[in-house]
């Protein structure tokens, strides 16, 4: 099929438009440069920089956006010299030397002053692409940098596999053809004592873009106008939901099918492309989309792809992140073949690129709650690109060998791609997909349509489209949720209210197994139902409302529409307030928090607001998990009434007493054990917590100091008399608030032992496998691991100085305990994707035996506990290990399944942890100085204790 004459002159009639928009953008301001007025103030983050911002603060982030750099490297390598023109590198490009601070929850750039880039040379290991997969997967702190690193993996004298790994947050595609290209020049100019060639003048600087968008956002108003009129409507694609059988699988773990196809082929689709006007891209894109119709019957589509900004005046040398993702939405109604199809699509993109300039997080912003399904599935979930070939890391006088490592994540839910034809080897088709939003045999289905679509549009455009069959399914007596919900042996009674337009709310009432959790109920049938079947919300009720012939009373049941006019109480205008300032309008008293358009880093934002309002504690676990106003003004209400009860008992300030220890932390979970430990002592207790968290603490005996770890003159105020300090307080996720907690305390600290709980991850990766307590530390750290050994640096070099006494640091591992903020750390942590697994019934995918011993190390709390308070009255002056015993990843598992009553099968797989860094867990750590008060006692082995903490599940707790 030929285009048709309409067609070709709207064509037209776009290019010229786009050519007159090009001409009238100076040149001189492409955003390379800025004035020196915007020199003042802190640094913004461009648009595309803030969203990795937010998805590393949501831990959301992970090695998805890591991009490494590497190549086999065959010739003399010289290792300094590489480090000096990495170092010479950074200099000429401040991204590369660029940490990201925030201030009152906004983000901003923070540039180092230019310093030596070490590169970290170590032998080839047996299995090389697993060592090279833990270097390139090892995360970034953004917070405290680097956001590049090297390591050179000696093969041999003359043969090295070179990794540069750097955050996608400081580099995109067409910024790796600089930093390849320049680093040669560098190399050669720091092996031979010279300076670089072809370097002319300063590099661009990736601030004045970033600042240039930020100014140019008022100037965007009539394209992001547009976005919001184009995509009004649009709805995520529905991809088909993966089966119980494939597990429960964390987001952005992806993996990729191929198929090859012949050179013919690609000539076949250039033709093609060239008989359409359009590009070899704009084909992909169409098969994309064909593919798509032919799967789900879906005409009115949406996918995203990449639109880079280097083609403008003084970006083409610019290191950074330059790239914006751009929406195509196609109309595909009454389309009949292919060519009509790629006709439009053609058409829709050209469109789409008249308005590239407006940041899709920007658009995303805007759209709000319709930027996502009510499963929180994104707009723009699928993409589609031609992969040609890499660009390759070069080094004078070596001979350069591409290599790929795979990391086994995926941007997007599902992409589509062509891979150019390279080194000898024929073209291929390639489907990606993240593994929690398709399995591998509908991926496989769509890569066989993909393929075989693009093998004969090749030779006739005039292919037929295909579309499924659409037959009405038969009326379910039962709604799927509902039996689900049913067959669970903690749920004797369920029932689920409809809603017109909007999600079914599920009410379930206990049976004999066990009290349910809400949220985990809800994982379980987000496991094996289609997004629109799934519940907004589980409740748990003790009975379901019934009329006089026993049915169940549905007008009657908390959220139905009658139950809207019911007040809410003295706290609910605040909490509606509060939800509509955040959310950016008022809602409706059972509206939930997701469908409103909320997110992990919003129901922080509105804990903390609701929290400061009510004096209250309340974090942003419970507003995801009581995700309606109502529901969390009667949490707020309920903690209201526990706080009235205990605050008779709480003691506030007063002169500290002989023996005082302050205890830091005192509502977590190390601190609740701490707290029972000295009580057990005899030991007054001083305990540090916010002020709505005090009636928490109340006991006989415990003054009450309230304050913050960002307080810091509350910390030292509570210091001030105290004979001890256990210090076991962490934010976890900002080091730079902890390291100035510290100092603060120190500050205060004037008398007597100060005991900090510490963490293994203060060793960092040290080159054995079984971890003394005169183990040294050595490189990499995570950012966590860093902030707790900079911490112990400062308490050692304050011990014994001005009056002070002996300084105890425990590094401690997994903690458990029947306490529930340990149970969460059990439910979300280090261990959360088991125990979720375990939870829906999925299987468990685990390395294999073969590849040894898999596990963690981990202490009871109160082991611990007992060791904290040994060390306040005897201090160990030092570095210890508080390490219970160590748990293998398979009996863990097992134990889980058994407890939880789960059909999980446990696979083991050749892959080291597969699509999980967190379970890459060799070490064992030795505990040598406390082992006496570290020795288990009857309940105490992890069992008992993972027992115990399962068995604690409330309707108030879970």
């Amino acid at each position: 099929m030929t285009t048709a004459p309409d067609d070709a002159a709207r064509q037209e009639a776009l290019l010229r438009l786009a050519r007159k928009r090009r001409a009238e953008t100076p040149a001189a301001d492409a955003g390379a440069t800025a004035s020196a007025a915007d020199e003042s103030g802190p640094v913004p983050l461009s648009y595309a920089q803030r969203r990795m911002w937010l998805m590393d603060r949501l831990g959301q982030g992970g090695a998805r956006y890591h991009v490494p750099f590497a190549a086999r490297l065959r010739g003399p390598l010289d290792v300094d010299a590489l480090s000096r023109a990495l170092t010479a590198l950074t200099e000429r490009h401040e991204v590369l030397r660029t940490r990201y601070g925030q201030h009152d929850g906004e983000p901003y750039q923070e540039i180092d002053a230019p310093a030596p880039v070490p590169v970290q040379v170590v032998d080839a290991a047996e299995d090389v692409g697993r060592q090279l997969y833990e270097a390139a997967a090892r995360p970034f702190d953004l917070a405290t940098g680097p956001v590049l690193r090297a390591l050179a993996v000696r093969h041999a004298p003359q043969d090295h596999t070179v990794v540069l790994t750097l955050h996608h947050i400081a580099i995109d595609g067409g910024s790796l053809d600089v930093v390849g290209r320049e680093l040669g020049a560098l190399y050669r100019a720091a092996v031979d004592g010279g300076a670089p060639t072809g370097l002319d003048g300063p590099a661009p600087r990736y601030r004045d873009y970033a600042r240039r968008e930020q100014a140019d956002a008022a100037a965007l108003e009539n394209g992001l106008e547009y976005w919001l009129t184009r995509l009004a409507g649009a709805r995520p694609v529905p991809l088909p939901a993966p089966s119980a059988q494939t597990g429960a699988v964390p987001r952005g773990q992806g993996r990729v099918l191929a198929e090859p196809l012949s050179p013919a082929v690609l000539d076949g689709l250039r033709a093609t492309g060239a008989q359409h006007r359009a590009t070899l891209f704009m084909v992909v894109l169409a098969g994309a989309f064909a593919t798509l119709l032919d799967a789900t019957g879906r005409e009115d589509l949406v996918l995203g792809c990449a639109s880079s900004h280097r083609d403008r005046p003084g970006l083409r040398d610019l290191v950074g992140l330059c790239v914006n993702t751009l929406p195509v939405r196609a109309e595909l109604t009454g389309a009949e073949d292919f060519g009509e199809l790629l006709a439009r699509v053609r058409d829709a993109m050209l469109e789409a690129q008249l308005h590239r300039d407006v940041p899709f997080d920007l658009i995303v912003e805007r759209l709000g709650g319709a930027a996502r399904d009510r499963d929180g599935n994104p707009l723009l979930s699928v993409t589609a690109d031609v992969l040609r070939e890499p660009v390759a890391l070069r080094l004078p006088g070596t001979e350069s060998e591409a290599v790929d490592i795979d990391l086994g994540t995926a941007k997007f839910d599902l992409g589509f791609y062509i891979e150019e034809a390279r080194d000898g080897l024929a073209p291929r088709c390639l489907v990606q997909y993240d593994r929690a939003r398709l399995d591998e045999e509908a991926a496989h289905r769509l890569l066989r349509t993909f393929a075989t679509l693009l093998t004969e549009v090749a030779a006739d455009p005039g292919r037929p489209l295909s579309r499924p069959a659409r037959v009405a399914p038969d009326p379910a007596p039962v709604h799927p949720a509902e039996a689900l919900l049913l067959a669970r042996p903690e749920v004797a009674e369920a029932v689920l209210l409809e809603r017109t337009g909007r999600a079914p709310l599920a009410y379930v009432v206990p049976g004999p197994a066990g009290a349910p959790v809400p949220e985990e109920l809800r994982i379980a049938l987000r496991s094996r139902l289609a997004s629109e079947q799934v519940p907004a919300a589980v409740t748990v009720l003790d009975a379901l409302p019934r009329t006089a012939d026993g049915a169940v009373d549905h007008g009657r049941l908390p959220g139905a529409p009658r139950d809207a006019e019911v007040p809410l109480g003295a706290r609910g205008p605040a909490v509606l307030e509060a939800f509509g300032t955040l959310l950016g309008e008022e809602p409706a008293p059972d509206a939930d928090f997701f469908l409103l358009g909320g997110h992990s880093l919003l129901a922080v934002r509105l804990a903390e607001r609701l929290r400061e309002r009510f004096r209250l504690p309340l974090t942003g676990l419970d507003v995801m998990e009581h995700r309606t106003p109502r529901a969390l003004t009667a949490l707020l209400d309920a903690r209201a009434r526990e706080r009235e009860a205990a605050a008779p008992r709480a003691v506030r300030r007063a002169a500290a007493r002989p023996g005082t220890v302050l205890v830091t932390g005192a509502t977590g979970g190390v601190g609740a054990f701490v707290l029972r430990e000295l009580a057990a002592r005899g030991r007054p207790v001083r305990a540090l917590v916010r002020p709505e968290s005090a009636h928490l603490v109340a006991a006989d005996g415990v003054e009450v100091a309230e304050g913050d770890l960002g307080d810091l003159d509350s910390l030292r105020a509570a210091v001030d008399g105290a004979e001890s300090v256990i210090h076991s307080a962490c934010t976890f996720t900002s080091p730079e608030v902890d390291l100035a907690a510290m100092r603060a305390l120190l500050d205060g600290w004037r008398q007597g032992t100060f005991v900090f709980v510490s963490s293994v991850d203060a060793y960092g990766q040290p080159p054995v496998a079984d971890v003394a307590e005169d183990t040294a530390p050595a490189e990499p750290f995570t950012g966590y691991g860093r902030a707790k050994l900079d911490c112990e640096r400062l308490l050692l070099a304050a011990a014994g100085q001005e009056g002070r006494g002996g300084a105890s640091v425990l590094r401690a591992p997994i903690v458990w305990g029947p306490h529930a903020r340990l149970r969460d750390q059990l439910r979300w942590g280090a261990t959360g994707e088991l125990y979720q697994a375990a939870l829906a019934g999925a299987p468990i995918e685990l390395p294999s035996p073969e590849l040894g011993w898999y596990g963690a190390p981990w202490v009871h709390a109160g082991a611990l506990a007992r060791a904290l308070a040994h060390c306040a009255e005897r201090p160990v002056d030092g570095v210890v290990n508080a390490v219970g015993g160590h748990v293998e990843w398979h009996a863990f598992a097992a134990e889980l399944v058994r407890l939880l009553g789960s059909g999980s099968e446990i696979r083991h797989t050749a892959d080291a942890a597969p699509g999980a860094p967190e379970l890459l867990h060799r070490r064992r750590y030795r505990a040598g100085t406390l082992a006496a008060e570290l020795a288990e006692r009857p309940g105490e082995d992890w069992r008992s204790v993972i027992a115990a903490m399962l068995g604690s599940v409330t309707p108030g707790n879970g």
